[in-house]
């Protein structure tokens, strides 16, 4: 850990209130022009500090910049994690699996401020600009068949939907399988990516990306997403929303994810289901068909009625809306 970081945690801790160099140097055992120099640093890097001679520093608003301390200080969960942050990343996908290649554990979170090449399900690209988001992949090691996996992606879009919630006042919803909207624009994509374990028959590891869009980008979204795409919030934020954010999702998800292989979560995911009810079009083997949506199953499917009055159920797959969302 960096003094800088070192700095930061102290300060954190003490959030508005006056810490000493000295007390600060003395601690950490750096020396006070050492507690200076990351103080600066914190200070270029967005973090507002109060700083005055025979004063101390005190950390006045993160401006929210995400920093592992900055996710810490609002987690409640009892759960050991790691968090690890990195400036830019091609996807935190990628940085968590080459992780779990070299053996690391589970519990390690990879979160970025902006990514380069964020992944979308069926290989579409997830927009993920600097100072707007939270992109975060979560390293897990279930202890379940492959054929569960599914069941991660739904339990994640159930966390992420009530931490949205929790955080913004606003209701959310979930588009099967695996977004989550509000006022009808998607706000959050999921994307699981497991490896097997070909002794066991069971995953080796899971990597679960959650991309949510906190605040529109500067000049809002391009184009192409402006009539599909929201913010969680509306305006742009002026402290800790982004952090707050990402730990509430943390702490909604855990525990939702050792209870596996449980099935209490569908409940909550059938409520807030978006599609039930509603007609729908979809590919299946190759033919476009459309259907009336009954619901979600105890696999998570999706359960339709087509236009023959015959029913299906959908393991995965995309379907559109006839009519958008209200």
């Amino acid at each position: 850990m960096s003094a800088a970081d070192q700095v930061l945690r102290i300060l954190e801790e003490n959030r508005g209130k006056t810490v000493s160099g000295e007390k600060m140097a003395a601690a950490l055992g750096l020396s006070r022009a050492a507690v200076w120099k990351a103080v600066t640093a914190l200070k270029d890097r967005g973090f507002s500090i109060e700083a005055g001679p025979n004063r101390g520093y005190a950390l006045l608003s993160d401006n929210n910049r995400l920093h592992p301390e900055t996710v810490y200080r609002h987690l409640r969960t009892a759960e050991p994690l790691t968090l690890r942050y990195v400036e830019e990343a091609g996807s935190t996908n990628d940085l968590c699996k080459a992780a779990a290649a070299e053996g690391a554990g589970e519990g390690l979170v990879v979160f970025a401020e902006r990514q380069t090449a964020g992944k979308g399900r069926r290989g579409r690209s997830f927009l993920s600009p600097a100072g707007t988001g939270v992109y975060m992949s979560i390293l897990l090691r279930p202890k379940l068949p492959a054929e569960e996996a599914v069941a991660i992606t739904g339990i994640a879009a159930v966390a992420a939907a009530q931490a949205i919630e929790d955080v913004s006042g606003r209701e959310a919803g979930i588009k099967w399988v695996n977004d989550i909207w509000l006022s009808g624009k998607k706000v959050c994509g999921i994307l699981t990516e497991a490896a097997m374990d070909m002794e066991s028959g069971g995953l080796d590891y899971a990597v679960l990306g959650i991309g949510v869009n906190a605040f529109p980008p500067p000049g809002g979204f391009p184009p192409e997403l402006r009539d599909i795409a929201g913010a969680v919030f509306p305006g742009k934020g002026e402290d800790d929303e982004r952090s707050r954010l990402m730990a509430a999702i943390l702490d909604r998800f855990l525990p939702l994810y050792r209870a596996l292989p449980g099935k209490g979560w569908l409940k909550e995911y059938r409520r807030r289901s978006l599609l039930t009810g509603r007609e729908v079009g979809f590919t299946q083997g190759g033919e476009a068909r459309r259907g009336l949506v009954l619901g979600v199953d105890d696999a998570a499917r999706l359960l339709l009625r087509l236009e023959d009055g015959t029913e299906t159920a959908l393991s995965s797959g995309e379907v559109t809306l006839v009519r958008p969302v209200d």
